[in-house]
């Protein structure tokens, strides 16, 4: 199953690079360079930490579908 993410989005919105995120969720910055790319899905407490940093819920950052475009229409990654 694939695992949709909002977390470049948000991360962006921070200011904060993938090292920062890393350190705080306690994984290498490619780790999260593969989990924004939705080359990997995250374990549970993973989702839950990052969640946790950004201080939203999981559903939120994670879905099986894929999140509407903030600009209308259908992301073109998804087509």
């Amino acid at each position: 199953m694939k695992i949709y993410n909002r977390i470049q989005l948000i991360r962006a919105e921070r200011g904060m690079s993938r090292e920062q995120l890393g350190i705080l969720v306690g994984v290498n910055p490619q780790t999260i360079g593969f989990l924004e790319r939705g080359d990997y899905s995250p374990s549970l407490e993973l989702a839950f930490k990052i969640s946790e940093v950004f201080g939203v819920s999981v559903e939120v950052l994670f879905s099986p579908k894929p999140f509407p475009s903030l600009f209308g229409g259908e992301s073109p990654k998804d087509k």
